[in-house]
């Protein structure tokens, strides 16, 4: 087709919305409204609608009054789509084998507009295990899961996690003590913490990463001490055991681990 037949089919509102979200996919800590017109080459008042809209739409946040930055929505809606349905279908015999192996329900999170969401569950095989239903929205600041899913991103994305994180009302301070457990979790390659909602439950996170040590997803087993399998391995045994499962679902991805 040429110049004129794809022009034929303009649709001149759309086209400015998606220069909106390309270009501020592409900077740090948002732009102005004149900022976005000027790099645009257009008058700021062609995009004070399509951004009002943007905001409202959930696309775009406001900043600071007057600066405008991409949001995770569109991350979110990404993961709605055949990559995580794919990843939950290659998850399925990693997670069972896991399940039979420590003994252990375990299940797979992602984030998902500003929460940690089980994907996909694996029951324990014995009588007795911790289960959490698909759909389940987890805190990002006070589970194991949400730990790895912040500990492995980069300092601006994580930002922009936390933004997104603020009106779910489960936000929590950024504070020096939360870092220095992500660097911890981020050196070791798992989080290991006591639950804060179940009493006698450890839970246990490591990441699936991408090519650039991003999470992706975090596998988690919520570890109980099973009294009555004493043939059940110990903690130590089953972190190894998960940490082994994660980076097989990496390479099953299809996104495997960065390389020096």
């Amino acid at each position: 087709m040429g110049d004129d037949d794809n022009d034929r089919y303009r649709a001149p509102a759309l086209d400015k919305g998606l220069d909106i979200l390309e270009l501020l996919a592409g900077v740090d800590g948002g732009l102005t409204q004149a900022e976005i017109a000027k790099q645009l080459q257009r008058s700021p008042n062609e995009f004070y609608r399509m951004l009002d809209r943007l905001v409202k739409r959930g696309y775009v946040n406001r900043l600071d009054g007057d600066r405008f930055a991409l949001t995770l929505k569109l991350f979110g809606l990404a993961q709605q789509h055949a990559p995580v349905r794919r990843l939950v279908s290659f998850a399925v015999t990693p997670m069972r084998e896991l399940a039979e192996q420590s003994r252990q329900a375990n299940q797979l999170v992602v984030f998902d507009r500003g929460h940690a969401v089980v994907i996909a569950q694996q029951e324990a095989p014995g009588y007795w295990g911790i289960s959490l239903r698909v759909g389940s929205h987890l805190s990002l600041f006070d589970t194991g899961s949400g730990h790895v899913l912040l500990a492995f991103r980069p300092a601006e994305e994580r930002d922009r996690m936390i933004e997104e994180n603020a009106g779910t009302g489960d936000h929590a301070p950024l504070t020096p003590e939360l870092l220095a457990r992500f660097e911890q979790i981020g050196s070791r390659g798992y989080e290991m913490m006591p639950s804060a909602q179940t009493a006698g439950v450890i839970n246990l996170s490591a990441p699936i990463l991408d090519p650039d040590a991003r999470a992706i997803a975090a596998l988690t087993i919520p570890y109980i001490t099973l009294i009555n399998s004493p043939t059940a391995p110990d903690i130590s045994s089953t972190i190894l055991l998960l940490v082994e499962t994660a980076r097989k679902l990496s390479k099953l991805a299809g996104v495997g681990f960065k390389r020096d």
